[in-house]
């Protein structure tokens, strides 16, 4: 199935153009009237959202001195549904509950539902500035990851399918939302009719922005003998011809220009068959027994979990591709189990980076006093060399204990030799302890995402069953 996927770009003042006139240019897409189908908005009117942003701007530029044209000027969330599983209405709600969370309430934002095509979207736009003039809003690594994870927790918040396997993708890119078609992701010839279709809809002024248009969409455009152009996709090896013969009739360098020319329509899209839907048994079972809403198992579960618990737990098992009880059993005993191996690891590592440093203080401590001592020996222990030393031959004698009790009869390393072990031992301990930490968040999601269901379920042990009935 197709899922509300997401997709989240920055965009900043376009050169030669000021900020009023990029924004509204940007947004001016998003309220297209033969394109929308339902309009809301938080903190702002979308009507005049471009000088609304900018006066949060302004405001922010006095209090803080900072230009309003460094970083982004607004961001914009794009959000997919497949055909048929929600309403207009319904889709833009899910994506201001959707934006809502990502801003957390901080941000101007509107959004924009389409029904232009196949399929329902959200157009998000929200200021990159926060309403009360706190903070700005920077991109970071992994955002767009956040923000589908986001996305589809909504989605089965209300009760919405979601991508079973999002990784399909080209070398770490995710593909875009226009690009999936059921489960299976497009062919390339099919992603760049998408991208040609998207940029044509922004209605460019010649072939030349045409173009430009279809490298800001991820393409590189090549330039071949005769005139010839291609365009290669991230992870894709070969480029694909712009060409009839290749992409179908509409799709030739002069239909372009045509169509850009205002001299014939966009050409329409060959339509590819999905991929056929694959049946998760634990989700669809667990799906059903909470439509159900009866049986004591789900009571039981409905007083203590709520839906965003369940949502959670579902996400859970489908990022995992966990298919039934058995592989969910059994891969939290893995992470149960490699969270105690490492704990032991990391024990063991610890224990013996302590014993290398004290063994590495008492030799140091040793060597020093030992002239002490060896004094007072040839002093034939006196009582009064005793009481002008003390403290010196008190270190000696503790440092011998220690040296003996951590040596245990081995012969004592060299000085660097320690001081090697103890650095492979620290980074050691460092790499552990990350790993330890992540294995420990790891078996807690999994722990809690397997209880969640057993409630639910009804699987439990005579103890679980006796403490509910009391």
């Amino acid at each position: 199935m197709l899922t509300a996927t997401t997709y989240i770009r920055p965009y900043k003042v376009v050169a030669g153009k000021g900020a009023v006139q990029t924004m509204e240019e940007r947004f001016g897409y998003g309220l297209n009237p033969k394109k929308l189908g339902a309009l809301s908005s938080y903190l702002c009117d979308p009507a005049t959202a471009p000088a609304e942003f900018l006066l949060v701007k302004s405001q922010y530029q006095a209090e803080t001195g900072r230009a309003v044209e460094r970083g982004a000027l607004f961001f914009q969330i794009r959000q997919a549904f497949p055909p048929g599983e929600v309403t207009a209405e319904e889709a833009n709600q899910i994506g201001y509950e959707t934006a809502m969370r990502w801003t957390k309430g901080k941000y101007q934002f509107f959004v924009c539902t389409h029904t232009d095509k196949g399929h329902l979207h959200n157009h998000i736009y929200f200021n990159s500035t926060a309403f009360d003039r706190s903070r700005k809003f920077h991109n970071f690594i992994g955002s767009s990851f956040a923000l589908r994870r986001l996305s589809d927790r909504v989605c089965i918040e209300h009760d919405l399918s979601v991508i079973q396997n999002p990784k399909q993708h080209s070398k770490g890119r995710y593909l875009h939302y226009g690009q999936w078609i059921g489960e299976k992701p497009p062919s390339a010839k099919q992603r760049v009719r998408l991208a040609i279709v998207e940029s044509l809809q922004k209605q460019p002024a010649d072939f030349p922005a045409f173009l430009r248009l279809m490298e800001e969409s991820g393409f590189l455009v090549k330039h071949g003998r005769g005139g010839v152009i291609s365009f290669l996709a991230p992870g894709q090896d070969k480029p694909t011809r712009l060409r009839a013969s290749t992409l179908g009739d509409g799709f030739d360098p002069e239909d372009i220009r045509a169509v850009i020319a205002g001299e014939r329509p966009i050409p329409e899209l060959p339509q590819e068959a999905p991929a056929p839907a694959r049946r998760v048994n634990l989700i669809i079972d667990i799906q059903e027994r909470m439509a159900q809403g009866k049986g004591p198992a789900y009571e039981r579960w409905a007083k203590v979990y709520n839906l965003k618990q369940m949502a959670a737990a579902l996400q859970y098992l489908r990022e995992n591709d966990l298919m039934d009880y058995e592989a969910l059993a059994a891969s939290t005993e893995k992470a149960v189990e490699r969270f105690h191996t490492l704990s032991e690891e990391l024990r063991q590592t610890e224990a013996e980076l302590e014993k290398t440093s004290g063994l590495m203080a008492a030799t140091v401590d040793y060597a020093k006093t030992r002239p002490v001592f060896d004094g007072y020996k040839a002093a034939r222990y006196s009582k009064k060399y005793l009481s002008e030393h003390e403290a010196e031959l008190a270190t000696y004698r503790a440092a011998r204990a220690t040296m003996n009790e951590l040596l245990d009869g081995a012969k004592l390393p060299k000085m660097t030799d320690m001081k090697k072990s103890r650095q492979e031992l620290a980074g050691k301990k460092k790499a552990l302890y990350a790993e330890y930490r992540k294995a420990q968040a790891d078996m807690r999601q999994a722990v809690a995402v397997k209880a969640n269901i057993d409630h639910l379920l009804g699987v439990t042990d005579g103890r679980e069953n006796k403490a509910q009935e009391r």
